[in-house]
């Protein structure tokens, strides 16, 4: 039950980055279908538990400990189209990465006014510490971390029952209520990018064929938890939601200004738990050697300080829906292969 629930929070960390805690990625695909968003939340937990079903049964089965040998796995066929997808996939981790720099420097710039250069700064040399050591510095990090954010996030959720009692289940800022179904695809997709390569490197706390199921569960539930809880505190920001990088900052503070504290520990937990998940998996896939691994590290950085500065909510809503469209054909493989 132990390597159960590391595995779990890992795979939790990864998918509540930055754009989940903040609110942004679950305002851009759910919210504004109204109605119909809340059952795109659930469609997409059970996407993702199905998706994390079939990498870790098929990584257990032929003993895969890389992304390399998860592709040649389920496409030997051809060769040149697993190329492509590497490289798409090495883009969006890395993407993702300078996306949780982004992330991290807009919650300081939003709320203590701190330049963006200082806090991406910082935020980079922790994260160079922890790539440091290897997958045991991520397990570590998301044993800490998540258990925290989950249980923050539903003292929010709880606090937040009456008020939606109280609205009796009004919906805003509907923009359409068709497009729902492919936007609940696109979202599990572009998690799927990331997430994959997490989890071919977890081959060595798989205890047993049996685990597989409990921990596709316990993920698919809990992000659907975590997805609504985030979906019902949109209810309280009607008018001003689409204007914030980090809208759930000011929303949190109707509870009182303590709990905008509160939920910034939720939203930089979060996006440590995302960025060191991106970041391991790029390195693990690019770098052949100690060597080339520390200058990569070094190079992933210095940039992701220079990039950090274009703006978290730009990256969020132009690159995210462009890779979940791309990450289909990676989620099209996996269920075509026979385990």
């Amino acid at each position: 039950m132990k390597n159960i629930l590391k595995i779990s929070f890992v795979i939790i960390g990864t998918l509540i980055g930055a754009g989940f805690a903040s609110g942004r990625e679950i305002y851009l695909f759910f919210v504004q279908y109204g109605t119909y968003g809340k059952i795109g939340i659930v469609l997409t937990g059970i996407i993702t538990g199905i998706i994390i079903y079939r990498v870790l049964k098929i990584i257990k089965t032929y003993e895969i400990n890389s992304y390399n040998k998860l592709l040649q796995r389920i496409n030997w066929k051809y060769p040149k189209i697993n190329k492509i997808i590497n490289i798409i996939v090495n883009a969006f981790l890395l993407i993702s990465f300078y996306i949780m720099i982004a992330g991290f420097s807009a919650y300081i710039k939003q709320t203590y006014n701190i330049p963006i250069y200082i806090s991406s700064t910082v935020f980079v040399i922790i994260c160079y510490i922890i790539f440091k050591k290897s997958i045991q510095g991520v397990i570590k990090a998301n044993e800490i971390l998540v258990p925290l954010l989950l249980l923050l996030i539903i003292y929010l959720g709880t606090k937040n029952i009456p008020y939606m009692l109280k609205q009796n289940d009004r919906i805003m800022l509907i923009t359409g209520q068709s497009g729902w179904i492919f936007s609940s695809i696109l979202y599990a997709s572009y998690n799927s990018i990331i997430l994959i390569p997490v989890l071919t490197s977890l081959i060595n706390y798989i205890d047993s064929k049996k685990s597989i199921i409990k921990i596709s569960i316990i993920s698919s539930i809990t992000i659907i938890i975590l997805a609504l809880i985030i979906y019902g505190l949109f209810l309280r920001g009607e008018f001003f939601v689409s204007e914030l990088e980090m809208p759930l900052i000011e929303i949190t503070m109707q509870f009182g200004k303590i709990f905008k504290h509160i939920y910034g520990f939720v939203i930089i937990a979060s996006i440590f738990t995302s960025v060191i998940s991106a970041g391991y998996s790029f390195l693990g896939n690019i770098c052949k050697s100690k060597k080339g691994y520390n200058s990569v590290l070094l190079i992933m950085c210095v940039t992701g300080i220079l990039i950090s500065n274009i703006g978290f909510s730009n990256l969020v809503e132009i690159l995210y829906p462009i890779f979940g469209v791309l990450g289909l054909i990676q989620i099209f493989l996996l269920l075509k292969k026979n385990i």
